[in-house]
Protein backbone atom coordinates (compact mmCIF):
# COMPACT_ATOMS: atom_id res chain seq x y z
CA UNK A 1 0.00 0.00 0.00
CA UNK A 2 1.46 3.43 -1.10
CA UNK A 3 2.21 6.09 1.76
CA UNK A 4 0.80 9.48 0.93
CA UNK A 5 2.14 11.33 4.53
CA UNK A 6 4.38 13.28 2.50
CA UNK A 7 2.05 14.74 -0.26
CA UNK A 8 -0.08 15.54 2.60
CA UNK A 9 2.94 17.21 5.02
CA UNK A 10 4.12 19.17 1.86
CA UNK A 11 0.30 20.93 1.15
CA UNK A 12 0.18 21.61 4.58
CA UNK A 13 3.20 24.29 4.72
CA UNK A 14 2.10 25.47 1.50
CA UNK A 15 -1.08 26.38 2.72
CA UNK A 16 0.65 27.99 6.04
CA UNK A 17 3.16 29.72 3.86
CA UNK A 18 0.28 31.49 1.67
CA UNK A 19 -1.68 32.39 5.13
CA UNK A 20 1.76 33.72 6.22
CA UNK A 21 2.35 35.69 3.18
CA UNK A 22 -0.72 37.02 3.06
CA UNK A 23 -1.45 37.40 6.54
CA UNK A 24 2.19 40.00 6.51
CA UNK A 25 1.30 41.45 3.43
CA UNK A 26 -2.29 43.11 5.38
CA UNK A 27 -0.34 44.06 8.18
CA UNK A 28 1.88 45.95 6.06
CA UNK A 29 -1.07 47.58 4.08
CA UNK A 30 -2.54 48.63 7.33
CA UNK A 31 0.61 50.25 8.92
CA UNK A 32 0.90 52.49 5.58
CA UNK A 33 -2.85 53.34 5.49
CA UNK A 34 -4.80 52.33 8.35
CA UNK A 35 -5.84 54.57 10.94
CA UNK A 36 -3.07 57.12 13.21
CA UNK A 37 -2.94 55.15 16.67
CA UNK A 38 -4.47 57.26 19.23
CA UNK A 39 -2.60 58.59 22.42
CA UNK A 40 -3.71 57.91 25.77
CA UNK A 41 -5.48 60.70 27.40
CA UNK A 42 -4.03 63.09 29.68
CA UNK A 43 -5.22 63.62 33.08
CA UNK A 44 -2.87 67.37 33.91
CA UNK A 45 -4.30 69.90 32.28
CA UNK A 46 -2.37 73.25 31.78
CA UNK A 47 -4.23 76.83 32.10
CA UNK A 48 -2.37 79.91 30.85
CA UNK A 49 -3.21 82.65 31.35
CA UNK A 50 -3.94 85.25 28.23
CA UNK A 51 -3.83 88.45 27.37
CA UNK A 52 -6.78 90.53 25.50
CA UNK A 53 -6.06 89.70 21.77
CA UNK A 54 -5.62 92.12 19.44
CA UNK A 55 -8.04 92.81 16.51
CA UNK A 56 -7.01 92.93 13.03
CA UNK A 57 -6.30 96.74 13.48
CA UNK A 58 -3.50 95.89 15.91
CA UNK A 59 -6.66 97.68 19.15
CA UNK A 60 -7.24 95.37 22.34
CA UNK A 61 -10.93 94.37 22.30
CA UNK A 62 -13.53 96.79 22.59
CA UNK A 63 -15.22 97.32 26.26
CA UNK A 64 -12.36 96.43 28.12
CA UNK A 65 -10.06 97.82 30.77
CA UNK A 66 -6.91 97.75 28.16
CA UNK A 67 -8.32 99.21 25.20
CA UNK A 68 -10.18 101.75 27.32
CA UNK A 69 -6.02 103.07 28.55
CA UNK A 70 -5.50 102.89 24.99
CA UNK A 71 -7.67 104.88 23.80
CA UNK A 72 -8.28 107.94 26.74
CA UNK A 73 -4.84 107.73 28.69
CA UNK A 74 -5.26 110.22 31.05
CA UNK A 75 -7.48 112.43 28.68
CA UNK A 76 -10.64 112.56 31.34
CA UNK A 77 -8.03 113.63 34.44
CA UNK A 78 -5.86 115.84 32.33
CA UNK A 79 -9.48 117.53 31.30
CA UNK A 80 -10.71 118.17 34.68
CA UNK A 81 -7.52 119.39 36.41
CA UNK A 82 -6.35 121.24 33.44
CA UNK A 83 -10.08 123.01 33.96
CA UNK A 84 -8.53 124.41 37.33
CA UNK A 85 -5.06 125.10 36.96
CA UNK A 86 -4.34 128.74 35.86
CA UNK A 87 -1.23 130.69 34.82
CA UNK A 88 0.14 133.72 36.53
CA UNK A 89 1.96 136.46 35.24
CA UNK A 90 4.00 139.35 37.37
CA UNK A 91 5.71 142.22 37.10
CA UNK A 92 8.22 144.06 39.63
CA UNK A 93 9.09 147.51 38.97
CA UNK A 94 12.51 148.26 39.72
CA UNK A 95 12.44 151.55 42.67
CA UNK A 96 14.68 153.73 40.14
CA UNK A 97 16.39 153.49 36.69
CA UNK A 98 20.37 151.96 37.55
CA UNK A 99 23.52 151.95 35.02
CA UNK A 100 23.54 149.25 32.53
CA UNK A 101 26.59 147.95 34.34
CA UNK A 102 24.83 147.96 37.50
CA UNK A 103 21.73 146.07 36.94
CA UNK A 104 21.48 142.42 37.46
CA UNK A 105 23.28 139.56 34.74
CA UNK A 106 23.28 143.12 32.54
CA UNK A 107 19.52 144.05 31.78
CA UNK A 108 18.46 146.52 28.65
CA UNK A 109 17.11 149.63 29.05
CA UNK A 110 13.74 148.33 28.47
CA UNK A 111 13.77 145.77 31.26
CA UNK A 112 14.96 148.86 33.83
CA UNK A 113 12.06 150.66 32.40
CA UNK A 114 9.39 148.04 31.87
CA UNK A 115 10.10 145.41 35.13
CA UNK A 116 11.33 142.43 35.43
CA UNK A 117 8.47 140.24 34.02
CA UNK A 118 8.28 136.36 35.44
CA UNK A 119 5.74 133.39 35.44
CA UNK A 120 4.07 130.87 37.42
CA UNK A 121 1.00 128.31 37.76
CA UNK A 122 -2.02 128.42 39.87
CA UNK A 123 -4.19 126.19 41.23
CA UNK A 124 -8.41 126.98 41.75
CA UNK A 125 -9.44 126.14 45.23
CA UNK A 126 -13.22 128.05 45.50
CA UNK A 127 -15.27 129.35 43.05
CA UNK A 128 -15.14 132.79 44.62
CA UNK A 129 -12.28 133.43 43.07
CA UNK A 130 -9.42 131.98 45.27
CA UNK A 131 -6.44 130.82 43.15
CA UNK A 132 -3.69 128.60 45.49
CA UNK A 133 0.01 129.05 44.27
CA UNK A 134 3.75 129.20 45.54
CA UNK A 135 4.79 132.38 47.27
CA UNK A 136 7.80 132.54 45.23
CA UNK A 137 5.67 133.24 42.04
CA UNK A 138 4.26 136.34 43.22
CA UNK A 139 7.08 137.61 46.12
CA UNK A 140 7.68 141.19 45.90
CA UNK A 141 5.03 141.76 42.71
CA UNK A 142 3.80 144.87 41.97
CA UNK A 143 1.46 143.69 39.24
CA UNK A 144 -0.20 140.07 39.23
CA UNK A 145 -2.18 138.90 36.13
CA UNK A 146 -3.61 135.40 35.92
CA UNK A 147 -4.85 133.84 32.43
CA UNK A 148 -7.69 131.89 33.46
CA UNK A 149 -8.85 128.74 31.33
CA UNK A 150 -10.42 129.73 28.08
CA UNK A 151 -8.22 132.42 27.96
CA UNK A 152 -9.56 135.57 29.90
CA UNK A 153 -6.93 137.02 31.44
CA UNK A 154 -7.66 138.98 35.21
CA UNK A 155 -6.16 140.93 37.80
CA UNK A 156 -5.56 139.39 40.55
CA UNK A 157 -4.69 140.26 44.26
CA UNK A 158 -2.59 138.72 46.70
CA UNK A 159 -4.96 137.34 50.30
CA UNK A 160 -1.74 136.23 52.35
CA UNK A 161 1.41 134.74 52.08
CA UNK A 162 3.07 131.86 53.93
CA UNK A 163 6.86 132.13 52.72
CA UNK A 164 7.50 129.12 55.44
CA UNK A 165 5.70 126.78 53.45
CA UNK A 166 6.20 129.11 50.18
CA UNK A 167 2.54 129.16 49.53
CA UNK A 168 0.45 132.00 48.81
CA UNK A 169 -3.55 132.75 48.22
CA UNK A 170 -4.69 134.87 45.25
CA UNK A 171 -7.86 135.95 44.66
CA UNK A 172 -9.62 137.04 41.52
CA UNK A 173 -13.10 138.73 40.53
CA UNK A 174 -14.05 136.19 37.98
CA UNK A 175 -17.74 134.06 37.62
CA UNK A 176 -18.07 130.30 36.20
CA UNK A 177 -14.23 128.95 37.52
CA UNK A 178 -14.26 125.63 38.38
CA UNK A 179 -12.55 124.29 41.51
CA UNK A 180 -10.42 122.01 42.06
CA UNK A 181 -10.88 118.54 43.96
CA UNK A 182 -9.13 117.70 46.66
CA UNK A 183 -7.63 114.30 47.47
CA UNK A 184 -7.49 111.89 50.58
CA UNK A 185 -4.21 113.14 51.27
CA UNK A 186 -3.58 109.45 53.29
CA UNK A 187 -4.60 107.66 49.73
CA UNK A 188 -1.27 108.92 48.27
CA UNK A 189 1.26 106.17 48.03
CA UNK A 190 4.68 105.58 46.71
CA UNK A 191 4.20 104.23 42.97
CA UNK A 192 1.01 106.20 42.09
CA UNK A 193 0.74 107.31 38.88
CA UNK A 194 0.51 111.38 38.99
CA UNK A 195 0.08 113.98 36.52
CA UNK A 196 1.64 117.75 36.76
CA UNK A 197 -0.33 120.29 35.20
CA UNK A 198 1.55 124.28 35.02
CA UNK A 199 3.01 126.43 32.22
CA UNK A 200 6.52 125.36 31.82
CA UNK A 201 8.73 128.02 30.43
CA UNK A 202 5.46 130.16 29.39
CA UNK A 203 4.93 127.47 26.55
CA UNK A 204 1.39 127.02 27.64
CA UNK A 205 -0.72 124.90 29.87
CA UNK A 206 1.27 121.22 29.60
CA UNK A 207 0.62 118.02 31.19
CA UNK A 208 3.68 115.38 32.22
CA UNK A 209 3.05 112.17 33.76
CA UNK A 210 5.01 110.17 36.21
CA UNK A 211 4.64 108.36 39.63
CA UNK A 212 5.05 109.49 43.30
CA UNK A 213 8.79 108.35 44.11
CA UNK A 214 8.72 109.07 47.60
CA UNK A 215 7.05 110.75 50.77
CA UNK A 216 7.97 112.71 53.55
CA UNK A 217 10.66 114.14 52.11
CA UNK A 218 12.57 116.93 54.71
CA UNK A 219 15.72 118.43 55.33
CA UNK A 220 16.28 120.00 51.83
CA UNK A 221 16.59 123.54 52.51
CA UNK A 222 13.64 124.50 50.59
CA UNK A 223 11.37 125.57 53.15
CA UNK A 224 11.64 125.99 56.93
CA UNK A 225 8.05 123.22 56.98
CA UNK A 226 8.75 120.87 54.63
CA UNK A 227 7.08 117.49 54.30
CA UNK A 228 7.63 116.89 50.29
CA UNK A 229 6.29 114.56 47.46
CA UNK A 230 8.61 113.84 45.22
CA UNK A 231 7.76 112.76 41.34
CA UNK A 232 9.67 112.20 37.97
CA UNK A 233 6.54 113.80 36.32
CA UNK A 234 8.35 116.66 34.40
CA UNK A 235 8.00 120.17 36.08
CA UNK A 236 10.22 123.07 34.66
CA UNK A 237 10.12 126.35 35.46
CA UNK A 238 6.93 127.65 35.26
CA UNK A 239 4.96 124.68 36.88
CA UNK A 240 5.72 126.16 40.15
CA UNK A 241 2.39 126.92 41.74
CA UNK A 242 0.72 124.22 39.23
CA UNK A 243 -1.40 121.16 39.88
CA UNK A 244 -0.07 117.56 41.23
CA UNK A 245 -3.08 115.29 40.71
CA UNK A 246 -4.16 112.11 40.94
CA UNK A 247 -5.37 109.58 38.01
CA UNK A 248 -9.38 110.61 38.61
CA UNK A 249 -7.80 114.27 38.51
CA UNK A 250 -7.66 115.20 41.79
CA UNK A 251 -5.29 117.27 43.63
CA UNK A 252 -2.86 115.68 45.80
CA UNK A 253 0.02 118.86 46.25
CA UNK A 254 1.27 121.97 44.54
CA UNK A 255 4.40 121.70 42.56
CA UNK A 256 7.17 123.70 44.28
CA UNK A 257 10.66 122.73 43.28
CA UNK A 258 12.80 120.57 41.35
CA UNK A 259 16.10 119.04 41.98
CA UNK A 260 18.50 120.39 38.82
CA UNK A 261 22.01 121.07 37.65
CA UNK A 262 20.71 122.09 34.03
CA UNK A 263 17.66 124.23 35.42
CA UNK A 264 15.39 121.48 33.63
CA UNK A 265 13.87 118.84 34.78
CA UNK A 266 15.92 115.49 35.44
CA UNK A 267 12.93 113.70 37.36
CA UNK A 268 13.30 115.10 40.34
CA UNK A 269 10.58 117.18 41.66
CA UNK A 270 8.91 118.29 45.03
CA UNK A 271 4.75 118.91 45.68
CA UNK A 272 3.82 120.77 48.73
CA UNK A 273 1.17 117.83 50.17
CA UNK A 274 -2.52 118.84 49.99
CA UNK A 275 -2.78 118.12 53.89
CA UNK A 276 -0.17 120.67 54.20
CA UNK A 277 -1.42 123.14 51.41
CA UNK A 278 -4.98 123.64 52.75
CA UNK A 279 -3.95 124.14 56.39
CA UNK A 280 -2.41 127.10 55.14
CA UNK A 281 -4.85 128.10 52.29
CA UNK A 282 -7.93 127.63 55.16
CA UNK A 283 -6.16 129.95 57.46
CA UNK A 284 -5.54 132.65 54.89
CA UNK A 285 -8.47 132.62 53.50
CA UNK A 286 -10.26 133.27 57.12
CA UNK A 287 -7.56 135.12 58.60
CA UNK A 288 -5.18 136.73 56.12
CA UNK A 289 -2.02 134.81 57.78
CA UNK A 290 -1.22 131.36 59.43
CA UNK A 291 -0.54 131.22 63.11
CA UNK A 292 1.60 128.69 64.32
CA UNK A 293 2.27 127.01 67.46
CA UNK A 294 5.55 127.71 69.02
CA UNK A 295 7.60 125.73 72.16
CA UNK A 296 10.75 128.43 72.53
CA UNK A 297 13.27 125.73 72.50
CA UNK A 298 16.05 124.30 70.54
CA UNK A 299 16.61 120.55 69.85
CA UNK A 300 18.94 118.13 68.80
CA UNK A 301 18.04 115.04 66.99
CA UNK A 302 18.66 111.36 69.21
CA UNK A 303 20.13 108.27 67.64
CA UNK A 304 20.04 104.81 68.75
CA UNK A 305 23.21 103.53 69.60
CA UNK A 306 21.55 99.81 68.56
CA UNK A 307 19.93 100.78 65.63
CA UNK A 308 21.17 104.33 64.31
CA UNK A 309 17.29 104.84 64.05
CA UNK A 310 16.16 108.21 65.28
CA UNK A 311 14.79 107.89 68.84
CA UNK A 312 13.28 111.65 69.93
CA UNK A 313 14.34 115.27 69.92
CA UNK A 314 16.63 116.03 72.80
CA UNK A 315 15.96 119.77 74.51
CA UNK A 316 19.52 121.64 73.88
CA UNK A 317 18.52 125.10 75.15
CA UNK A 318 15.45 126.48 76.70
CA UNK A 319 14.19 130.14 76.01
CA UNK A 320 13.68 131.84 78.91
CA UNK A 321 10.23 132.67 80.23
CA UNK A 322 8.86 130.71 77.07
CA UNK A 323 5.95 128.15 76.42
CA UNK A 324 8.75 125.47 77.71
CA UNK A 325 9.85 126.89 80.34
CA UNK A 326 6.48 127.45 82.03
CA UNK A 327 5.37 123.85 81.18
CA UNK A 328 8.50 122.81 83.04
CA UNK A 329 10.36 121.38 80.50
CA UNK A 330 14.47 121.31 80.67
CA UNK A 331 16.71 120.97 78.60
CA UNK A 332 18.47 117.51 78.35
CA UNK A 333 14.44 116.12 78.27
CA UNK A 334 13.76 114.14 75.54
CA UNK A 335 10.72 114.66 73.71
CA UNK A 336 9.27 111.34 72.05
CA UNK A 337 5.55 111.93 71.78
CA UNK A 338 3.09 114.63 71.52
CA UNK A 339 -0.63 113.93 71.94
CA UNK A 340 -0.04 110.37 71.81
CA UNK A 341 1.88 110.65 68.13
CA UNK A 342 5.76 109.76 68.02
CA UNK A 343 8.06 112.38 67.65
CA UNK A 344 11.25 110.82 65.88
CA UNK A 345 13.11 113.90 65.59
CA UNK A 346 13.40 117.67 65.68
CA UNK A 347 11.80 117.76 61.96
CA UNK A 348 8.88 116.15 63.62
CA UNK A 349 9.25 118.08 66.59
CA UNK A 350 8.76 121.76 64.83
CA UNK A 351 5.91 120.42 62.33
CA UNK A 352 3.98 119.14 65.24
CA UNK A 353 4.42 121.55 67.28
CA UNK A 354 3.83 124.39 64.35
CA UNK A 355 0.03 122.46 63.44
CA UNK A 356 -1.40 123.27 66.85
CA UNK A 357 -2.75 126.43 67.57
CA UNK A 358 -1.26 128.99 69.16
CA UNK A 359 -2.85 129.09 73.03
CA UNK A 360 -3.93 125.15 72.66
CA UNK A 361 -2.66 122.85 75.80
CA UNK A 362 -0.85 119.81 74.24
CA UNK A 363 0.52 116.26 76.21
CA UNK A 364 4.18 116.02 75.70
CA UNK A 365 5.53 112.97 76.61
CA UNK A 366 9.13 113.38 77.77
CA UNK A 367 12.39 110.86 78.98
CA UNK A 368 13.94 112.39 81.57
CA UNK A 369 17.13 110.33 82.43
CA UNK A 370 15.68 107.20 83.02
CA UNK A 371 12.02 108.01 83.78
CA UNK A 372 9.18 109.00 81.33
CA UNK A 373 6.78 112.06 82.29
CA UNK A 374 4.23 113.97 80.61
CA UNK A 375 3.55 117.67 80.97
CA UNK A 376 0.93 119.64 79.55
CA UNK A 377 1.92 122.42 77.52
CA UNK A 378 0.52 125.81 76.73
CA UNK A 379 1.73 126.73 72.95
CA UNK A 380 2.72 129.86 72.25
CA UNK A 381 2.67 131.98 68.59
CA UNK A 382 5.44 131.32 66.68
CA UNK A 383 7.39 134.57 65.49
CA UNK A 384 6.65 135.56 61.64
CA UNK A 385 9.71 134.72 59.63
CA UNK A 386 11.63 137.51 58.30
CA UNK A 387 14.02 137.54 55.62
CA UNK A 388 17.31 139.36 56.19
Amino acid sequence: MNDHRPSVVRRLWLLLAQVTTVAAGMLVAWQAFGPEPVAPARTDVVALREAPHADASGSAPAGSAVATRLETGFRAASAKASASVVNIYTRKTPPRQLPGWLRPYGGSDDEAIQGQSSLGSGVIVAAQGYILTNNHVVEGADEIAVMLPGGKVAEARVVGTDPETDLAVLRVDARGLQPVTFADPTTVQVGDVVLAVGDPFGVGQTVTQGIVSATGRNRLGINTFENFIQTDAAINPGNSGGALVDTSGHLVGINTAIYSRSGGSQGIGFAIPVSLARQVMEQIISTGRVRRGWLGVSARDVIHEATGAAAGAALVAIQRGGPAERAGLRAGDTVVAINGKEIADTAVLINETAALAPGSKAQFKVLRGNETTTLAVELGQRPVARKP
